[in-house]
């Protein structure tokens, strides 16, 4: 089933693979009832947004928080779950109807946006449960991502979903979802080459510089033009131990990234006479030749590396004949991303089997569901019989015979309940579960009792 569009006359789509098919095809008349089947999600992203809408509707994590409470209080989202990146924003939540342009209104609200319709024909919604469901698991496996794998995006859904549990928006269903795509996770890992490698160009030289790193007892590392690439590096190297500096062209962007990733900066007219300061020093600044042997002749004894991700190539050639300096250039790193990228696209229907089976969890859980409802009105009735009994027949019973009574009654009544639970639970299977949860409620007064209550 093709997604469904907020405007049906854009021209974006998602990506989609017959994973959801596979998984929920033939598909019973009760799973239509289920609670997967109000899960939904509405949301931009890299393949339907230019970046400069994703910045503009990108939120941090203290929005969240403020959205994740309204969504809740004002919206009565029963549950919300919101995953924010460079690459998307997108809300899962679960409710009856499809909330999509309340949230967007809501989100356009806070961001101080003004007009909403302005801005959805760049979101996208899928209202069906079991297709929401399946996206979210292609999301977090990174089967959704810009650079297929990427390893970022599990940790940026653990977060997002830390923080709807701090802000009691995740609920049973999406609970038991989570916990099922971490696991799915875990098997992808153990079992597939999809995460192995370096995929993209920014990620493998922030792998290279790791490496490189470890033969220096305190490295300084310097990245120079916070272009796409750049700016992806000195995210994925925001967190090492070592130093890592930033310079731009335009010195507003080194100050901004570097007081969001907590790095110094230097001015880029400084940068020139820094150059032999540094261990480490990757360029992607399009300027040819921009770093040249008469920049570094300055340097100490000592080794130094320098990174080449430009086009055309901003570290002249001739540096890498300088004594103690080594070049790397953008075609070794492409080379060595192109490499894990065939690999991990190769075992993509590895991932996809993986989902699919995993799902199936998920699928007869979320039956079950259901049936719990009835299950517990059914084990309520019959507890309030089992006390009004025992009140009745032990008015002057000894303590010992009420310890008995106690025993037995409990026992009996767990045994009554074994048969009708396993029922409802193989009528779930078959999609029958409607008509016996009708002949139980009524056979019990299921309903009469929970109104007496």
């Amino acid at each position: 089933m093709a997604p469904r569009f907020i405007n049906e006359q854009i021209g974006c789509y998602f990506f989609y693979t017959d994973v959801a098919e596979l998984i929920f095809a033939p598909r019973e008349s009760n799973d239509k009832k289920t609670m997967q089947n109000h899960f939904k999600v509405v949301g931009i992203s890299f393949k339907n947004a230019p970046v400069e809408i994703r910045e503009i509707i990108a939120l941090d994590a203290s929005l969240i928080g403020n959205l994740l409470t309204e969504f809740r209080d004002i919206l009565g989202l029963e549950e919300s779950l919101i995953v924010s990146t460079c690459n998307r924003t997108e809300i899962f939540y679960s409710d009856v109807e499809d909330r999509s342009r309340d949230i967007i209104a809501l989100i356009a609200a806070k961001k101080g946006l003004g007009k909403v319709d302005s801005y959805l024909s760049m979101f996208k919604s899928i209202t069906d449960g079991f297709e929401a469901s399946a996206y979210l698991f292609r999301v977090a496996l990174g089967l959704e991502a810009q650079v297929i794998g990427d390893l970022q995006i599990i940790n940026q859904v653990k977060q997002a979903y830390q923080l709807a549990a701090d802000h009691n928006t995740a609920g049973p269903f999406m609970h038991r979802l989570l916990h099922t795509v971490f696991f799915a996770n875990k098997r992808v890992f153990q079992e597939t080459a999809f995460r192995d490698g370096a995929a993209s160009v920014s990620y493998a030289s922030a792998s290279l510089v790791r490496t490189i790193s470890e033969s220096f007892v305190d490295p300084r590392v310097l990245v120079i033009g916070l272009g796409e690439i750049g700016e992806d590096l000195a995210r994925h190297l925001s967190e090492e131990t070592f130093t890592v500096n930033l310079c731009n062209r335009t010195n507003e962007k080194s100050q901004s990234l570097g007081a969001e990733l907590n790095l110094d900066y230097i001015a880029f007219e400084e940068v020139k006479k820094s150059l032999p300061n540094y261990d480490i020093i990757i360029s992607s600044v399009p300027v040819k030749d921009f770093i040249n042997a008469d920049d570094l002749n300055n340097k100490e004894v000592g080794i130094q590396y320098l990174i080449d991700l430009s086009i055309p190539r901003s570290i002249d050639p001739e540096v890498d004949s300088l004594k103690g300096v080594s070049v790397y250039n953008i075609d070794e790193i492409q080379e060595k991303a192109s490499k894990a990228v065939e690999k991990r696209i190769a075992a993509i229907p590895e991932v996809e089997s993986i989902i699919a089976e995993t799902m199936e969890g998920i699928k007869e859980w979320s039956k079950e569901m259901l049936v719990s409802p009835t299950i517990q009105k059914l084990k309520n009735a019959l507890e309030d019989i089992r006390k009004d009994e025992l009140q009745r027949h032990l008015k002057n019973a000894s303590p010992e015979m009420e310890e008995f009574a106690e025993k037995l009654s409990k026992s009996l009544t767990q045994k009554i309940m074994k048969l009708p639970v396993l029922e409802l639970k193989a009528a779930c299977k078959r999609g029958e579960a409607d008509s016996l949860v009708e002949a139980i409620t009524d056979i019990f007064q299921l309903d009469q009792e929970t109104a007496r209550k």
